[in-house]
């Protein structure tokens, strides 16, 4: 199917709704790496690279599909809640959205940057509400690579996010990236089953804080 404006085809927007009403888990080897605070985290090895893909399922309570979504495209909201942030913005770039993210790492590593474009779109689905953001990296000449920070060069995200009914929000997640350099595989897997949990919650808390600033 071809691309639709953004770089994102109707099938990828699709994919990442059927997650949420049916988990694609049997196709592959997705294994339960961790369940934790409503969210349960499966993992894929990637045999090219040695690292994991990841789904994330779960619900967020007490935020509305509309407002999570609003808040995770927030890039400037997004500086103040995530600690990580070294910087991030958007630029246009023949016509596409484009982003910039700068990503703090502990000393001693070198921090690392991403360059990517992103779509969000709400579908019906069956008479279901759904929002969309898909992620993944790109090359543009207007964001050559920085000295002393490494270039995320493969990365993806999916987010997909609807109603659970009540107050909250049903979420799933696709992730991958590989952050290179001379980071042990072991490392980059344990800061993924740890950070992604963690970062869901900053991304609730974010959201509560978000209506107060409004």
């Amino acid at each position: 199917m071809e691309p639709a404006a953004g770089g994102f085809s109707e099938e990828e927007f699709r994919e990442a709704c059927a997650e949420l009403q049916q988990p694609a888990l049997a196709q592959g080897d997705w294994q339960l790496l961790v369940e934790s605070l409503g969210i349960s985290i499966y993992r894929q090895l990637d045999q090219k690279t040695g690292l994991y893909e990841y789904k994330v399922f779960g619900v967020l309570e007490d935020c509305s599909p509309a407002l999570l979504t609003e808040v995770y495209m927030d890039l400037d909201y997004r500086k103040q809640w995530d600690q990580y942030v070294k910087e991030l913005y958007e630029k246009e770039c023949n016509g596409e959205t484009v982003v910039y993210w700068e990503v703090k790492y502990p000393f001693p590593m070198s921090n690392r940057d991403y360059v990517y474009i992103r779509q969000r779109r709400e579908l019906d689905v069956e008479g279901r509400k759904i929002h969309v953001v898909l992620a993944r990296s790109t090359s543009e000449p207007q964001f050559p690579q920085r000295p002393g920070v490494i270039r995320v060069s493969q990365y993806k995200q999916s987010l997909a996010i609807e109603s659970d009914g009540k107050t909250g929000s049903r979420v799933f997640m696709f992730y991958f990236d590989n952050p290179g350099g001379q980071i042990p595989s072991w490392l980059i897997n344990w800061a993924a089953k740890n950070g992604v949990p963690n970062f869901l919650k900053d991304m609730a808390k974010a959201c509560q804080n978000y209506l107060m600033k409004k």
